[in-house]
């Protein structure tokens, strides 16, 4: 496990819910450490009853040129500390897609 920012554990258990920065960080990190693919941003985080749910962008496969690479959207769920806790890849994507609403 990796130490985050503010000089704590990222798995460690305090007991107290994480802010939202940091179930942002935590779940990019865990998730890319799991995956072993780069973490793109994370364009979602709500908290939850239990803690936090998340969508993570993540770089798939890198390809040349980079608007070729496929991405993934990953929707995560995390306890309230920040552990990740569950994982579901809900959307894959050229890196140069627009979505059309």
């Amino acid at each position: 496990m990796t130490d985050d920012k503010n000089g704590g554990t990222a798995g460690a258990t305090t007991g107290r819910r994480c802010d939202v920065a940091t179930a942002m960080r935590r779940a990019s990190d865990q998730l890319a450490d799991l995956l072993q693919c780069e973490p793109g941003s994370v364009s979602a985080v709500k908290g939850t009853g239990e803690g936090w749910s998340a969508d993570v962008e993540v770089v798939e496969l890198e390809r040349v040129p980079d608007t070729m690479s496929v991405m993934a959207t990953y929707h995560v769920e995390l306890d309230a500390e920040g552990a990740l806790v569950a994982y579901e890849r809900v959307r894959r994507y050229a890196r140069g897609q627009i979505d059309r609403r």
